[in-house]
């Protein structure tokens, strides 16, 4: 399998104006849920696009507790996604979903890089 943040690049991912879903007890409580926090780098002009690409194609998708899209607000040419997940293998199973990679051909042509990228492993969410 690709890993998103390949395909998005082309040759080399993550990233919602808010959250879609509360995160309940459950997820708090599991010690297998996932996380990422990455910045991704927007050729010119076209940030609020690409926003808006990742929030239509990563609506519904199963295992994902929350994906919020931000603007980098030191750099009008990044973004940073911050999505967690009741597990990495949930991640995973959303690259294949054809919405997402629907929202990976739209939004390649527009993605300059990466920034930095973290796994994190979410805790006590609310």
């Amino acid at each position: 399998m690709i890993e998103r943040r390949t395909i998005l690049a082309g040759a080399a991912i993550p990233f919602l104006a808010g959250c879609k879903t509360t995160i309940g007890e459950k997820a708090m409580a599991d010690d297998a849920a996932y996380g990422i926090i990455g910045q991704m780098k927007v050729a010119p002009g076209k940030r609020d696009t690409l926003i808006a690409i990742l929030a239509e194609g990563t609506q519904n998708m199963p295992g994902n507790l929350s994906y919020i899209i931000s603007r980098d607000s030191s750099d009008e040419n990044a973004i940073w996604v911050t999505e967690y997940w009741e597990s990495k293998e949930a991640h995973a199973a959303s690259l294949q979903l054809p919405s997402v990679q629907e929202a990976i051909g739209k939004g390649r042509p527009m993605i300059a890089g990466f920034g930095h990228r973290f796994e994190v492993e979410p805790v006590g969410l609310s």
